[in-house]
């Protein structure tokens, strides 16, 4: 047994839904005891899937998985050692809301085996917190992170916004002075984007929003101050000190196998992509009456080898490191320039790519606008692929 597996489990619960997510959460608890009762059921009918598997990686997200009664995330956990084989040094994330942790919820936490911990923090200016309807201050953040280190954490991340409406850019300065004071050990650095079907994609024309050239300047800003403050840029949003980057986060970009469950979690496991549907009563009645998730999954296939070719490069480039040519072709059967050179050219020549010994990689221009970059280097040359289509199956 030598395969290592990441974890994931979706909490779909929030206090309050903020106007600009669309994450699958809900804001009635009244389901909350069932839920968890239906996720170890879960974990139990994957546990002979996962046998020979270790369990390097867990993360537990949403939603707000702090907002869950402390005995019933200490249930989950428990269900998640007895139905997986988890490593000793297994890296264990859990999301939290400031206004949903105190230090006895993570003391115990911390003591169940949790040992990285993501505090959404979004912002260090109380006005900003308010537009983005947030339900705690920059002063219960704080608290939260001090207590946090009083129940010995020592791998914290804080997640951080730009493009809020009515940030600045001396305003973001101020977050990003207040943050890196505290020296969290990883920082995620999120662009708001107006996500159809929420709140704010109804306001839009209302939202006092930064234009793209200011937009632009806050990425870079944020970079720059990051990076002079020990922390390296190493994924297109997310910057650590050193040997603390996210190793749960890093299976994904390195599309390596993980399992996901709960309503809308996503899996790669078994050479085989696979989601489940975002619907908490479906989900729930699914496990408790069938013992089984075939009424709940949303999509199961096997990866084409066009769709692995493709998918590796887009998240491989979302790395600092960029794609390793060597190691492309090991993998694909044929040049990374062979298939790419269309691309290759015209973004190196406009500044967005640049390319370090046997490695490509997006320049800061380049991950600015990487959505964009990403999703035309996934029509690639599909003569060239034709021809090694056949190799691609292997």
């Amino acid at each position: 047994m030598n395969k290592t597996l990441g974890l994931y489990l979706h909490i779909p619960f929030c206090i309050s839904k903020c106007a600009y997510c669309d994450f699958y959460s809900i804001t009635d608890d009244s389901q909350m005891q069932r839920y968890a009762d239906a996720l170890i059921l879960h974990m139990e009918d994957y546990s002979g899937a996962a046998k020979n598997y270790y369990v390097d990686t867990l993360y537990m997200g949403g939603g707000t998985p702090t907002s869950m009664p402390k005995k019933m995330i200490l249930d989950i956990i428990d269900g998640i050692y007895s139905n997986f084989n988890v490593l000793e040094t297994a890296e264990f994330t859990i999301e939290c809301n400031p206004a949903t942790a105190d230090r006895s919820l993570l003391s115990a936490l911390y003591k169940a085996g949790v040992n990285r911990l993501s505090i959404g923090v979004q912002s260090a200016c109380d006005n900003e917190l308010r537009n983005l309807t947030r339900i705690h201050t920059f002063e219960e953040a704080v608290e939260t992170y001090e207590a946090a280190r009083k129940a010995k954490f020592d791998n914290i991340n804080i997640d951080l916004m730009y493009s809020i409406p009515e940030q600045t850019e001396r305003s973001l300065a101020m977050s990003l002075q207040s943050i890196v004071e505290l020296e969290p050990e990883h920082i995620s650095l999120y662009g708001l984007k107006i996500e159809p079907n929420t709140p704010f994609a109804e306001s839009a024309d209302r939202l006092a929003l930064p234009d793209e050239d200011t937009e632009y300047r806050m990425y870079e800003q944020a970079v720059r101050f990051l990076e002079s403050h020990g922390y390296r840029h190493y994924e297109i949003s997310n910057f650590a000190k050193p040997g603390k980057e996210c190793l749960h986060n890093l299976r994904y970009w390195n599309c390596e196998e993980y399992l996901g469950l709960g309503p809308s979690a996503h899996s790669y496991f078994g050479g085989r992509r696979f989601s489940f549907k975002r619907d908490i009563e479906s989900y729930i009645d699914a496990l408790e009456n069938c013992g089984s998730d075939v009424e709940i999954i949303d999509e199961n296939y096997e990866i084409p080898p066009a769709e692995r070719l493709g998918e590796y490069v887009m998240l491989q480039l979302r790395l600092a490191d960029g794609i390793d040519t060597v190691e492309f072709e090991r993998r694909f059967g044929i040049s990374f320039e062979r298939l790419y050179g269309k691309f290759l050219k015209v973004y190196i020549e406009n500044g967005f790519m640049q390319k370090r010994g046997t490695r490509y990689c997006l320049t800061l221009k380049g991950m600015y606008v990487s959505n964009y970059i990403l999703s035309t280097m996934l029509d690639f040359d599909e003569q060239a692929y034709g021809s090694i289509s056949t190799g691609l199956d292997k």
